[in-house]
């Protein structure tokens, strides 16, 4: 699996009509958990404390999963990455191309992109200041990322009264851009820090309130000095946020109290249950690609044991079993989805 895939953490459902789940779900569900979950640890430990460890244990599978999906730490930290520079190309693009003029797209992209900083800190935090101390293909990827920004810019600004800029604009354009965002993560990060210690009450403002100098900082070289004063008092844009797919918050944090691993077959257990309640524990056997009928029995007691399923109709001798999730058992299944 190729750790440079973009890889869309879209919510997983249960196929309809297929009479199984597929093992490709599955594997979706426990890959998107574990992007979240080094997301959210790198964020709070940086990449040194994004260990494999802690990872699967905020993702809640084991580390034989993990390595089936990733090739390590910085593969994992790599892909997640990935998914965080598309979701900012997603939203800079959509707010960009709205616009006629480059001016107004300029203003329209940057809200947009400090809004989606300001509303996933964890990401800003992981794609802007973990990625530097990451290892050498993070390090690269980055680089390739800002050579794109910079290319990007370079070749859609105007000619500042006819003159051309010089060559090295872009570069320090967004260099300096950059670098205010990077120190202002720092400033959070550690406010945060300060705060868990009862030191401070509010944190620093949001990265929104930079809109105006950024885009003096954008301006100035391109369209003149007037230009960079009027953004130092214009207002900027209203850009709503978007609701990004990474599987987190609360969803997160009931996956890691569950005293199980989500295995692939716990998954699928659980998946076919929610898309068959009723059945007994030869269907869920076949059905969630269970070897035999024995193993699948283990593993219902197990997910009794832990409160995910309940047997719901009376049984005996004689009498299939009525296998059903509980309200538990559903919460887990939708945490696992992301939904």
């Amino acid at each position: 699996m190729s750790s440079s895939d973009d890889t869309q953490l879209s919510t997983i459902r249960p196929r309809q009509g297929t009479g199984s789940s597929s093992r490709d779900e599955v594997e979706d569900i426990q890959r998107a958990r574990i992007l979240s979950a080094m997301v959210e640890v790198a964020a709070e430990q940086g990449y040194i404390g994004a260990a494999v460890a802690p990872v699967v244990a905020r993702a809640g599978v084991s580390r034989r999963t993990f390595y089936e999906l990733f090739d390590g730490r910085e593969d994992c930290f790599l892909a997640a990455f990935e998914w965080g520079v598309s979701q900012a190309r997603q939203a800079v693009v959509e707010a960009y191309g709205k616009q006629r003029s480059w001016r107004e797209r300029m203003r329209h992209g940057l809200a947009a992109l400090l809004v989606l900083l300001d509303s996933e800190p964890e990401l800003a935090h992981v794609c802007i200041i973990d990625a530097l101390g990451a290892g050498r293909l993070v390090l690269e990827r980055r680089g390739q990322v800002l050579d794109e920004l910079i290319a990007a810019l370079d070749t859609s600004a105007p000619n500042a009264r006819g003159v051309g800029a010089p060559l090295l604009t872009a570069e320090g354009v967004i260099g300096g851009a950059f670098s205010v965002l990077h120190g202002r993560l720092l400033e959070r990060r550690s406010a945060a820090e300060e705060r868990t210690c009862e030191v401070v009450a509010t944190g620093p403002a949001p990265l929104i309130q930079l809109h105006g100098q950024l885009m003096a900082l954008i301006a100035l070289p391109y369209l003149g000095p007037s230009a960079a004063g009027e953004e130092l008092t214009r207002t900027a844009p209203d850009v709503p946020p978007r609701k990004t797919a990474r599987v987190s918050g609360d969803g997160g944090r009931l996956l890691e109290r569950l005293d199980m691993r989500l295995t692939y077959r716990t998954v699928r257990c659980l998946l076919y249950i929610g898309e068959h309640p009723g059945s007994s524990n030869r269907e869920i056997a076949q059905g969630a690609d269970i070897s035999d009928e024995g193993q699948a029995s283990k593993l219902l007691t197990r997910l009794t044991r832990v409160g995910l399923v309940a047997n719901s109709k009376p049984h005996g001798p004689g009498y299939p079993n009525y296998w059903t999730l509980t309200p538990h058992g559903e919460q887990v299944l939708s945490a696992a989805q992301g939904r």
